[in-house]
């Protein structure tokens, strides 16, 4: 399993379609799946930036993943987003005897990332909700780039400021794949 993480707007969804689709993998997009399962209430604190509680995104994981034969052959977009997660996600790979083979960290800055987040227009990218996502990731998520490191899976820092193609051959080259 690969994670790909990063800020949002970073390329994550983009770069992990094409990982999918060049290497016959399966792409789990975690924004994509909340987007689905999220109704009420939940879909409206999503959409005003919120973060869902750390077990209602696992609850929702843990069925994707058990529904997919061959976790080693995954391509994990937008989990784990915090130590909870990540503890989760490592325990459940012993238990299903999969692995969390690399992380790529897709590193932009929040200009790059601003003018990307607004030109996608999508219902949660207004700029309160995207300064309130990097508020976010600088609190719960950068600090995993770290604990991944410390726990011996391999991160991957990739300049994720350049065109999607030079992000795609560093990301493949950074692979071996």
């Amino acid at each position: 399993m690969i994670l790909l993480m990063g800020l949002p707007g970073a390329g994550k969804g983009t770069q992990g379609k094409i990982m999918a689709d060049q290497h016959g993998m399966h792409l789990i997009s975690m924004g994509e799946i909340i987007r689905l399962y999220v109704t009420g209430e939940r879909r409206a604190r999503m959409l005003a930036g919120e973060l869902l509680e750390d077990d209602e995104v696992i609850n929702i994981l843990e069925r994707v993943l058990d529904s997919i034969p061959n976790k080693d052959l995954c391509v994990l977009d937008g989990f784990p987003r915090t130590v909870h997660q990540a503890d989760w996600l490592l325990e459940k790979s012993k238990q299903d005897n999969f692995s969390v083979s690399h992380v790529i960290h897709l590193d932009a800055g929040e200009d790059t990332v601003r003018s990307r987040l607004r030109a996608r227009g999508r219902l949660d990218d207004k700029e309160e909700v995207i300064e309130e996502r990097f508020k976010e990731y600088k609190e719960l998520t950068q600090p995993l780039i770290d604990w991944f490191n410390e726990h011996d899976i391999d991160v991957i820092n990739i300049n994720a400021e350049r065109s999607v193609d030079e992000v795609n051959n560093d990301v493949t080259r950074s692979l071996n794949l």
